[in-house]
């Protein structure tokens, strides 16, 4: 199981899945949901190699490298900490 931490809150989700319902629970804010507006770009604090590399979604929002949009990221297992 990986885990995502966030603001004193924590979530499980298997290894290999998207993030998207997990950064909810956590209180990340969305608009789209499909990569487009920007609303749930969020700041890996620590973890960044247990994600899989961005998407073009992600690589065309232009983010910073610690940068991710929640709604497109998938972990790969363990831990990453992240803010918003």
């Amino acid at each position: 199981m990986a885990k995502i931490i966030g603001y004193g809150k924590e979530q499980e989700l298997p290894d290999g899945a998207p993030i998207i319902h997990a950064c909810e629970q956590l209180g990340v804010p969305f608009g789209c949901r499909a990569g487009q507006c920007g609303t749930c770009i969020i700041t890996i604090e620590n973890g960044m190699e247990n994600l899989e590399p961005k998407n073009h979604l992600e690589m065309d929002m232009g983010l910073m490298d610690n940068q991710r949009l929640a709604c497109q990221a998938r972990i790969r297992s363990g831990t990453i900490h992240i803010s918003w």
